[in-house]
Protein backbone atom coordinates (compact mmCIF):
# COMPACT_ATOMS: atom_id res chain seq x y z
CA UNK A 1 0.00 0.00 0.00
CA UNK A 2 2.51 2.37 0.78
CA UNK A 3 4.62 1.81 -2.59
CA UNK A 4 1.22 2.60 -4.35
CA UNK A 5 1.23 6.10 -2.51
CA UNK A 6 4.26 7.12 -3.04
CA UNK A 7 3.76 6.16 -6.84
CA UNK A 8 0.21 8.17 -7.38
CA UNK A 9 1.94 11.50 -7.37
CA UNK A 10 4.04 10.59 -9.84
CA UNK A 11 1.23 8.98 -12.28
CA UNK A 12 -1.01 11.77 -12.20
CA UNK A 13 1.06 14.13 -14.03
CA UNK A 14 2.17 11.69 -16.76
CA UNK A 15 -2.20 11.15 -17.03
CA UNK A 16 -2.95 14.65 -17.14
CA UNK A 17 -0.12 15.14 -20.22
CA UNK A 18 -1.68 12.10 -21.94
CA UNK A 19 -4.78 14.15 -21.80
CA UNK A 20 -3.92 17.17 -22.98
CA UNK A 21 -1.97 15.57 -25.65
CA UNK A 22 -4.83 13.96 -26.92
CA UNK A 23 -7.32 16.74 -27.01
CA UNK A 24 -4.97 19.35 -28.59
CA UNK A 25 -4.73 16.50 -31.30
CA UNK A 26 -7.60 16.72 -32.27
CA UNK A 27 -9.08 18.35 -35.87
CA UNK A 28 -11.33 20.73 -34.24
CA UNK A 29 -7.99 21.81 -32.34
CA UNK A 30 -5.85 21.86 -35.68
CA UNK A 31 -8.26 23.53 -37.07
CA UNK A 32 -8.24 25.74 -34.61
CA UNK A 33 -4.61 26.34 -34.54
CA UNK A 34 -4.69 26.58 -38.67
CA UNK A 35 -6.99 29.60 -38.05
CA UNK A 36 -4.96 31.75 -35.43
CA UNK A 37 -2.02 31.16 -37.76
CA UNK A 38 -3.74 32.38 -40.22
CA UNK A 39 -4.50 35.93 -38.68
CA UNK A 40 -1.41 36.23 -36.73
CA UNK A 41 0.52 36.11 -40.19
CA UNK A 42 -1.72 37.88 -42.75
CA UNK A 43 -0.77 41.35 -41.23
CA UNK A 44 3.00 40.27 -41.38
CA UNK A 45 2.42 39.30 -44.87
CA UNK A 46 0.51 42.00 -46.27
CA UNK A 47 3.63 44.53 -44.77
CA UNK A 48 5.89 42.45 -46.59
CA UNK A 49 4.15 42.33 -49.87
CA UNK A 50 3.49 46.45 -49.48
CA UNK A 51 7.08 46.68 -48.41
CA UNK A 52 7.63 45.55 -52.44
CA UNK A 53 5.43 47.49 -54.26
CA UNK A 54 5.57 50.75 -55.93
CA UNK A 55 4.74 54.11 -54.24
CA UNK A 56 1.04 54.96 -56.26
CA UNK A 57 0.25 51.20 -55.82
CA UNK A 58 0.70 51.87 -51.95
CA UNK A 59 -1.14 54.61 -52.03
CA UNK A 60 -4.14 54.01 -53.72
CA UNK A 61 -4.59 50.07 -53.46
CA UNK A 62 -4.70 47.41 -50.72
CA UNK A 63 -1.88 44.83 -50.86
CA UNK A 64 -4.46 41.77 -51.83
CA UNK A 65 -5.40 43.49 -55.02
CA UNK A 66 -1.50 42.44 -55.92
CA UNK A 67 -3.13 38.66 -56.41
CA UNK A 68 -6.28 40.03 -57.98
CA UNK A 69 -4.85 42.86 -60.57
CA UNK A 70 -3.69 41.68 -63.72
CA UNK A 71 0.09 44.50 -63.55
CA UNK A 72 0.92 43.53 -60.44
CA UNK A 73 4.68 45.50 -60.07
CA UNK A 74 7.64 45.19 -57.54
CA UNK A 75 10.56 46.85 -56.62
CA UNK A 76 12.70 47.17 -54.05
CA UNK A 77 13.08 51.03 -54.56
CA UNK A 78 11.73 51.35 -51.03
CA UNK A 79 14.29 49.25 -49.58
CA UNK A 80 17.10 51.27 -51.06
CA UNK A 81 15.75 54.43 -50.07
CA UNK A 82 15.17 53.53 -46.41
CA UNK A 83 18.41 51.93 -45.65
CA UNK A 84 20.54 54.15 -48.04
CA UNK A 85 18.71 57.49 -48.71
CA UNK A 86 18.70 61.21 -47.30
CA UNK A 87 18.98 61.74 -43.81
CA UNK A 88 14.90 62.77 -44.00
CA UNK A 89 13.73 60.01 -45.54
CA UNK A 90 15.88 56.70 -44.88
CA UNK A 91 19.64 55.75 -43.38
CA UNK A 92 18.53 52.87 -41.69
CA UNK A 93 21.52 50.73 -42.06
CA UNK A 94 23.32 52.93 -40.04
CA UNK A 95 20.53 52.95 -37.11
CA UNK A 96 20.47 48.93 -37.97
CA UNK A 97 23.99 48.72 -36.72
CA UNK A 98 22.88 50.99 -33.68
CA UNK A 99 20.31 49.20 -32.82
CA UNK A 100 22.54 46.02 -32.94
CA UNK A 101 25.60 47.88 -30.90
CA UNK A 102 22.62 48.92 -28.08
CA UNK A 103 20.97 45.52 -27.77
CA UNK A 104 23.38 42.49 -27.61
CA UNK A 105 25.14 44.18 -24.75
CA UNK A 106 21.81 45.48 -23.11
CA UNK A 107 21.10 41.46 -23.50
CA UNK A 108 24.18 39.89 -22.12
CA UNK A 109 25.43 42.34 -19.26
CA UNK A 110 21.38 41.43 -17.49
CA UNK A 111 21.71 37.81 -18.08
CA UNK A 112 25.51 37.66 -16.57
CA UNK A 113 24.40 39.37 -13.74
CA UNK A 114 20.99 38.39 -12.99
CA UNK A 115 22.29 34.81 -13.33
CA UNK A 116 25.58 35.26 -10.83
CA UNK A 117 22.89 37.45 -8.07
CA UNK A 118 20.01 34.69 -8.55
CA UNK A 119 22.44 32.55 -7.30
CA UNK A 120 24.13 33.90 -4.61
CA UNK A 121 20.51 34.21 -3.64
CA UNK A 122 19.54 30.99 -4.04
CA UNK A 123 22.20 28.60 -2.80
CA UNK A 124 24.71 31.46 -1.07
CA UNK A 125 24.01 31.88 2.65
CA UNK A 126 24.27 34.85 3.95
CA UNK A 127 22.62 37.97 6.33
CA UNK A 128 19.78 39.46 4.86
CA UNK A 129 19.65 37.47 1.92
CA UNK A 130 15.79 36.85 2.09
CA UNK A 131 15.72 40.78 2.54
CA UNK A 132 17.89 41.74 -0.38
CA UNK A 133 15.58 39.38 -2.61
CA UNK A 134 12.69 40.99 -1.33
CA UNK A 135 13.90 44.35 -2.24
CA UNK A 136 15.40 43.45 -5.58
CA UNK A 137 11.27 42.22 -6.66
CA UNK A 138 10.17 45.34 -5.48
CA UNK A 139 12.12 47.61 -7.84
CA UNK A 140 10.41 45.67 -10.26
CA UNK A 141 7.02 48.32 -9.06
CA UNK A 142 9.34 51.14 -9.84
CA UNK A 143 8.04 52.62 -13.35
CA UNK A 144 10.57 53.24 -15.59
CA UNK A 145 9.81 56.95 -16.33
CA UNK A 146 10.24 58.05 -12.96
CA UNK A 147 13.83 56.80 -13.32
CA UNK A 148 15.12 58.08 -16.52
CA UNK A 149 15.64 61.76 -15.41
CA UNK A 150 17.82 60.86 -12.23
CA UNK A 151 19.42 58.55 -14.79
CA UNK A 152 20.25 61.24 -16.80
CA UNK A 153 21.28 63.82 -14.00
CA UNK A 154 23.49 61.10 -12.78
CA UNK A 155 25.30 60.67 -16.11
CA UNK A 156 25.47 64.19 -16.78
CA UNK A 157 25.93 66.07 -13.43
CA UNK A 158 27.84 62.39 -11.72
CA UNK A 159 26.88 61.82 -7.49
CA UNK A 160 27.21 64.51 -5.00
CA UNK A 161 25.68 64.79 -1.08
CA UNK A 162 25.88 67.90 0.39
CA UNK A 163 27.82 69.71 -2.26
CA UNK A 164 30.39 67.04 -2.10
CA UNK A 165 31.16 65.46 -5.48
CA UNK A 166 31.69 61.72 -5.19
CA UNK A 167 31.75 60.44 -8.37
CA UNK A 168 32.17 63.13 -11.29
CA UNK A 169 29.98 63.07 -14.74
CA UNK A 170 30.04 60.32 -17.23
CA UNK A 171 30.82 63.24 -20.16
CA UNK A 172 29.67 60.44 -22.86
CA UNK A 173 28.83 61.83 -26.06
CA UNK A 174 28.70 60.65 -29.11
CA UNK A 175 29.78 57.05 -29.82
CA UNK A 176 30.58 56.68 -25.93
CA UNK A 177 26.71 57.18 -25.77
CA UNK A 178 26.20 53.42 -26.01
CA UNK A 179 27.66 52.85 -22.82
CA UNK A 180 24.75 55.19 -21.17
CA UNK A 181 22.02 52.81 -23.20
CA UNK A 182 24.08 49.40 -22.02
CA UNK A 183 24.00 51.03 -18.25
CA UNK A 184 20.29 51.91 -18.71
CA UNK A 185 18.85 49.21 -20.27
CA UNK A 186 20.93 46.45 -17.70
CA UNK A 187 19.45 48.28 -14.72
CA UNK A 188 16.25 48.25 -15.30
CA UNK A 189 16.48 44.22 -16.28
CA UNK A 190 17.99 43.45 -13.56
CA UNK A 191 15.14 43.02 -11.38
CA UNK A 192 12.81 40.88 -13.21
CA UNK A 193 16.21 39.18 -14.57
CA UNK A 194 17.18 38.11 -11.06
CA UNK A 195 13.17 37.39 -9.97
CA UNK A 196 12.48 35.23 -12.69
CA UNK A 197 16.37 33.27 -12.85
CA UNK A 198 15.67 32.90 -8.88
CA UNK A 199 12.54 31.50 -9.12
CA UNK A 200 14.37 28.85 -11.55
CA UNK A 201 17.58 27.80 -9.73
CA UNK A 202 15.70 27.56 -6.37
CA UNK A 203 13.64 24.79 -7.73
CA UNK A 204 16.84 23.04 -8.63
CA UNK A 205 17.89 19.39 -6.56
CA UNK A 206 19.42 20.19 -3.49
CA UNK A 207 21.33 17.07 -3.41
CA UNK A 208 23.11 17.52 -6.84
CA UNK A 209 24.16 20.86 -5.13
CA UNK A 210 25.03 19.18 -1.79
CA UNK A 211 26.90 16.52 -3.60
CA UNK A 212 29.11 18.90 -5.53
CA UNK A 213 30.47 20.71 -2.36
CA UNK A 214 31.43 17.45 -0.25
CA UNK A 215 32.85 16.87 -3.55
CA UNK A 216 35.31 20.13 -2.54
CA UNK A 217 33.64 22.09 -5.94
CA UNK A 218 33.61 25.80 -4.92
CA UNK A 219 30.56 27.71 -5.66
CA UNK A 220 32.06 29.12 -8.95
CA UNK A 221 32.87 25.60 -9.94
CA UNK A 222 29.51 24.67 -8.58
CA UNK A 223 28.00 27.69 -11.28
CA UNK A 224 29.69 26.57 -14.26
CA UNK A 225 29.48 23.13 -14.03
CA UNK A 226 26.29 22.36 -12.70
CA UNK A 227 23.94 25.44 -12.48
CA UNK A 228 24.16 26.94 -15.96
CA UNK A 229 23.52 23.86 -18.13
CA UNK A 230 20.35 23.34 -15.85
CA UNK A 231 19.09 26.73 -16.53
CA UNK A 232 19.95 27.30 -19.66
CA UNK A 233 15.81 26.91 -21.25
CA UNK A 234 15.51 29.92 -18.36
CA UNK A 235 18.24 31.94 -19.63
CA UNK A 236 17.08 31.75 -23.50
CA UNK A 237 13.73 32.58 -22.29
CA UNK A 238 14.96 35.86 -20.64
CA UNK A 239 17.21 36.68 -23.72
CA UNK A 240 13.84 36.79 -25.61
CA UNK A 241 11.95 38.96 -23.39
CA UNK A 242 15.19 41.14 -23.02
CA UNK A 243 16.24 41.40 -26.63
CA UNK A 244 12.45 42.13 -27.65
CA UNK A 245 12.45 45.24 -24.91
CA UNK A 246 15.92 46.47 -26.02
CA UNK A 247 15.10 46.35 -29.40
CA UNK A 248 11.83 47.77 -29.51
CA UNK A 249 12.79 50.13 -27.27
CA UNK A 250 11.71 53.92 -27.90
CA UNK A 251 12.02 55.86 -24.65
CA UNK A 252 15.41 55.08 -23.07
CA UNK A 253 16.45 55.62 -26.87
CA UNK A 254 14.94 58.89 -27.09
CA UNK A 255 16.78 60.14 -23.66
CA UNK A 256 20.14 58.76 -23.90
CA UNK A 257 21.32 57.83 -27.32
CA UNK A 258 20.40 61.20 -29.25
CA UNK A 259 23.45 60.87 -31.37
CA UNK A 260 23.01 57.57 -32.07
CA UNK A 261 19.53 56.79 -32.41
CA UNK A 262 18.52 53.50 -32.85
CA UNK A 263 15.74 51.81 -35.54
CA UNK A 264 12.70 52.57 -33.71
CA UNK A 265 13.80 56.38 -33.01
CA UNK A 266 14.37 56.80 -36.83
CA UNK A 267 11.12 54.91 -37.38
CA UNK A 268 9.64 57.38 -35.55
CA UNK A 269 11.18 60.35 -37.59
CA UNK A 270 10.03 59.37 -40.82
CA UNK A 271 6.32 58.59 -39.38
CA UNK A 272 6.39 62.40 -39.06
CA UNK A 273 3.17 63.44 -37.80
CA UNK A 274 1.10 62.00 -40.13
CA UNK A 275 2.99 59.25 -41.52
CA UNK A 276 1.69 59.69 -45.28
CA UNK A 277 5.25 58.11 -46.83
CA UNK A 278 3.64 54.27 -46.59
CA UNK A 279 5.93 52.76 -48.77
CA UNK A 280 8.92 53.87 -46.56
CA UNK A 281 6.82 52.70 -43.74
CA UNK A 282 6.34 49.43 -44.68
CA UNK A 283 9.98 48.89 -45.65
CA UNK A 284 11.30 50.58 -42.43
CA UNK A 285 9.09 48.04 -40.40
CA UNK A 286 9.73 45.33 -42.03
CA UNK A 287 13.78 45.91 -41.72
CA UNK A 288 12.74 46.22 -37.96
CA UNK A 289 11.25 43.12 -37.19
CA UNK A 290 13.36 41.18 -39.29
CA UNK A 291 16.09 40.53 -36.44
CA UNK A 292 13.85 40.04 -33.61
CA UNK A 293 11.69 36.59 -35.54
CA UNK A 294 15.17 35.72 -36.39
CA UNK A 295 16.08 35.25 -32.62
CA UNK A 296 12.77 34.26 -31.50
CA UNK A 297 12.38 31.12 -34.21
CA UNK A 298 16.07 30.60 -32.96
CA UNK A 299 15.40 30.38 -29.64
CA UNK A 300 12.05 28.86 -29.34
CA UNK A 301 12.99 25.32 -28.25
CA UNK A 302 14.48 26.54 -25.33
CA UNK A 303 11.65 29.48 -24.52
CA UNK A 304 9.59 26.38 -24.82
CA UNK A 305 11.37 24.41 -22.58
CA UNK A 306 11.41 27.40 -20.34
CA UNK A 307 8.50 28.21 -20.17
CA UNK A 308 7.31 24.93 -19.04
CA UNK A 309 10.00 24.27 -16.80
CA UNK A 310 8.76 22.69 -13.28
CA UNK A 311 5.19 22.43 -14.43
CA UNK A 312 5.45 18.65 -14.44
CA UNK A 313 7.43 16.73 -12.51
CA UNK A 314 8.23 13.10 -12.21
Amino acid sequence: MSTNAKKAPDVEPVELAKRARSRFSRPWASITAIVIALLWTTPTAGLLISSFRPENEIKTTGWWTMFTGGNAQLTIANYNEVLYGASSSGQLAESFINSLIITVPSVLFPLALAALAAYALSWVQFKGRDWVFIAIFALQVVPLQMALIPLLSFFSEGASVSGTQLLPAWGLEGEWEFVQVWFAHTAFGLPLGIFLLHNFMSELPGSVIESARVDGASHGAIFRRIVLPLITPALASLAIFQFLWVWNDLLVALVFASDTPPLTAKLADMAGSRGNEWQRLTAGAFISIVIPIGVFLGLQRYFVRGLLAGSVKG
